[in-house]
């Protein structure tokens, strides 16, 4: 039988009400992870359980206070990763205590309205340090792990301290069903939809006029893939987009732009491709091509790095098995194939 062991950790009111949740919902969270008990005596917490699950349960609390105490709002996507870390340290190679805070103190820029931007997980930290000190990064993981987002506050960064002189944002406008040719507008107003997503990433951390006024002088880029071809895109950060939706040649041929000074960033989701079935995707055939040349990095985001709502997280993880189960399923009956020959 484990021996029993009484954690004590002393909480200001203002702390206890950013860590609880509502109705102490996260700290039932860690209760339940750790089979422990958390007993508020007057603002001093007691963890009550076996020595290895209250150490672990007191640490998380320990971050969450120093995250608190940082000015850091406490979200469930923050509690529920700083559980999943600690329940499986070694697993996650985690030597440093101080993790989430080590994390949150990587403010990458801020937004029109002063919220902070920085990565919440240990993979997108990674992610950001890669775009710091390489000139290719590709971001690939799947949707929520902030791939694009955060490539877009980067750029954004490096255009306002005047490392680059341009932003350049493109993405392949693959077509669901309708022709571009028979949608309504002019050529900007077809291509719009497809580019969305970089727009609002824009005037969320740039503001809206001074998007346009950048637009404007064409200091900032937003276009589809194919504007990118026979141009030499010099002293620019270039993000391509839905990179899983590009042939092997539009890679080639947006690898082959690149030009002195300039920055890449490339992101895709090999789970979410729109070409045909019989089309091969560029994303694939570069991770194949690229891997072990100098200054390109492949980021590989999963759904632990998933930082929009809990249930998104449990979504990918959910598909993520799923896809791993079918893969497996097919190679058993490759296999034996093979073995009745």
């Amino acid at each position: 039988m484990s021996e029993i062991t009484e954690l004590k950790l002393t909480l200001s009111a203002e702390d206890q009400r950013n860590i609880f949740g509502g109705n102490d919902s996260y700290i039932r969270k860690i209760e339940d992870s750790f089979h422990v008990e958390i007993i508020d005596r007057n603002g001093e917490l007691h963890i009550i359980g076996d020595k290895a699950g209250a150490t672990k349960a007191s640490g998380i609390l320990r971050e969450l206070v120093q995250l608190s105490r940082r000015g850091s709002n406490i979200e469930e996507q923050s509690v529920d990763y700083a559980i999943s870390l600690k329940g499986d340290d070694k697993k996650n190679n985690i030597q440093n205590d101080n993790v989430l805070v080590d994390i949150d103190r990587d403010v990458i820029c801020h937004t029109i309205s002063g919220k902070p931007i920085k990565p919440k997980t240990l993979g997108q930290k990674k992610y950001i340090d890669a775009i710091r000190n390489k000139m290719i990064v590709f971001g690939l993981g799947p949707a929520g792990t902030g791939k694009t987002y955060l490539a877009m506050a980067m750029a954004i960064t490096a255009f306002q301290r005047e490392e680059v002189s341009r932003i350049i944002l493109t993405r392949p406008a693959i077509e669901a069903g309708e022709k571009l040719g028979f949608l309504p507008g002019d050529l900007q107003s077809k291509v719009d939809p497809y580019l969305r997503p970089l727009y609002d990433a824009l005037y969320q951390i740039m503001g809206t006029e001074n998007f346009i006024k950048n637009m404007e002088k064409g200091l900032i880029e937003v276009a589809p893939l194919a504007y990118m071809r026979g141009r030499t895109l010099d002293n620019a950060f270039i993000i391509l987009d839905e990179a899983q939706n590009t042939t092997p040649a539009q890679m080639k041929m947006f690898l082959t732009r690149i030009g002195f000074g300039s920055k890449v960033i490339i992101t895709g989701d090999a789970s979410q491709k729109d070409l045909a079935p019989d089309v091969k995707s560029g994303l694939d055939i570069a991770q194949g091509v690229l891997k072990g040349i100098d200054d390109i990095e492949f980021c590989t985001l999963t759904s632990s790095d998933v930082v929009r709502h809990p249930l998104v997280q449990k979504i990918v993880k959910a598909y993520e098995d799923y896809e791993k189960k079918a893969a497996n399923k097919q190679r058993n009956k490759s296999i034996k194939k093979l073995e009745r020959r």
